[in-house]
């Protein structure tokens, strides 16, 4: 995590939201945690009837005018980076899934 380039802050969860691993901004952010992990289940179930039975979300990005966050899942471990935004953003909140 410490290569990543403007970052801010992370989180490592666990695939239920328990903080593994945090720091830099996100240290012990247990609110961030908990709106990660119901995003992640609200993004589970979205709609049924367009996605496939099992696929669930490869990268979820959330930008805000300067910085946005990746969240990803890997080895059954939700990881959050909080990143800078070196330009500014064109449109104020934007959420990508």
């Amino acid at each position: 995590m410490e290569k990543i380039p403007d970052r801010l802050g992370y989180l490592i969860l666990t695939e239920d939201g328990a903080v593994l691993e945090s720091g830099g901004e996100l240290e012990n952010d247990e609110r961030v945690a908990t709106i990660v992990t119901d995003l992640i289940s609200l993004s589970n179930s979205v709609d049924p009837v367009a996605f496939a039975p099992n696929e669930n979300f490869k990268k979820i990005s959330i930008t805000y005018e300067d910085h946005w966050f990746i969240i990803c899942l890997s080895n059954k471990k939700i990881h959050v980076v909080k990143r800078s935004i070196q330009a500014p953003a064109s449109e104020g909140i934007s959420v990508n899934v």
